[in-house]
């Protein structure tokens, strides 16, 4: 879908590499190598769409989710709507890193990233290197799922966690130098968003680094511990009817009496794990009858832009969001816990 701000986007991709640490799935580097995608606003209005991934991204990510019946390179032909190399355009732009669930790589969050980058956002995705199905360095090397043999580990989410707190610290070092566009970005203003366990990475990533403002979980089980003392940046669940109190997951009431902050904790009613991704925009083309509860595809991507959105206008533009005060009529489904959601 298209974007709702009134910029025009931009994207483009940096490569960087972190020779202070081992990679810790990939024991014969001696060094982290990432993947970062950026979306900002530009001027540009035309020029070369990038693409949404790669044909052989495209492949292993079909293979992986069992898509038969439609060409492998499916996902590699699917329009976005940033250009690509444009020029970033704006003057002390709030960042917002975005982190995406395990197995799934960044492109996942395009939808959001392109709507936060029309609204005046610069955005960067990491992609965390061999936690998803493919992740394609330049000259075509690719890196595929190393630790998708590991998810069943002691630990395993303990770990992950504090590898992507790591990897978005290291991202937030690098990006003035490696970054010709990075006079764009407040600096002083920065949050973090994430799905699944990019979404606890988000919390990980913000008890750990004081420059992430602001965070918002979208419908991950949080591993990182808050300290007893309490965690007073403002933080945001959101997410399925899993995450009700009582529900699937108690990670969320675990952590809501130690934030002491602004805080809200949000469930859709009808949504699903993938909701809150492209997931549900791709099913269709890809053939498949997803098991994403009730609400539509468009319907996700709408509620899931508009307070995210609200969230990080609030917290980075300094902008009142009665949205997120109360239950709103235009958006029924969502529904503000613990005081008015039960389980469902």
């Amino acid at each position: 879908p298209a974007p709702t701000g009134a910029h025009p986007v931009g994207t483009t991709v940096l490569y960087l590499k972190d020779a202070s640490r081992p990679d810790p799935w990939n024991l014969d580097v001696d060094a982290r190598e990432l993947k970062v995608t950026l979306w900002y606003p530009t001027e540009q209005r035309d020029g070369e769409r990038a693409p949404y991934m790669t044909p052989k991204e495209s492949e292993l990510a079909m293979r992986r989710y069992g898509i038969a019946g439609v060409p492998d390179d499916t996902l590699s032909k699917t329009r976005t709507n940033a250009a690509k190399d444009a020029e970033p355009a704006g003057e002390k732009l709030p960042l917002v890193v975005f982190s995406p669930g395990f197995t799934n790589p960044m492109s996942t969050l395009t939808s959001l990233a392109e709507d936060l980058a029309s609204r005046g956002y610069v955005v960067a995705g990491i992609d965390h290197t061999y936690e998803s199905y493919a992740t394609t360095f330049p000259g075509g090397r690719v890196a595929e799922c190393l630790a998708c043999d590991s998810d069943t580990d002691p630990g395993f989410g303990t770990g992950v966690v504090a590898g992507r707190a790591a990897d978005v610290s290291f991202v937030l070092d690098q990006l003035p130098s490696k970054w010709d566009g990075s006079g764009v970005i407040d600096r002083s203003r920065i949050a973090m968003a994430g799905q699944s366990i990019g979404g606890a990475g988000a919390m990980a990533t913000m008890v750990k680094d004081s420059r992430v403002r602001a965070g918002i979980d979208m419908d991950g089980t949080t591993y990182a511990r808050i300290p007893k003392s309490g965690f007073s940046r403002p933080f945001m669940f959101l997410g399925s009817p899993q995450h009700v109190p009582g529900g699937r997951d108690t990670s969320w009431e675990r952590d809501w009496k130690l934030l002491t902050g602004w805080k809200r904790w949000l469930v859709l009613s009808g949504a699903e794990h993938q909701s809150f991704t492209d997931g549900p925009l791709m099913a269709g083309a890809l053939g498949v009858t997803p098991a994403y509860g009730v609400l539509s595809a468009a319907r996700s991507a709408e509620l899931t832009r508009t307070y995210v959105a609200a969230f990080l206008d609030r917290h980075l533009k300094s902008q009142r969001q009665p949205l997120l005060d109360k239950p709103s009529s235009r958006y029924p489904e969502v529904k503000f816990c613990p005081a008015t959601c039960g389980q469902s």
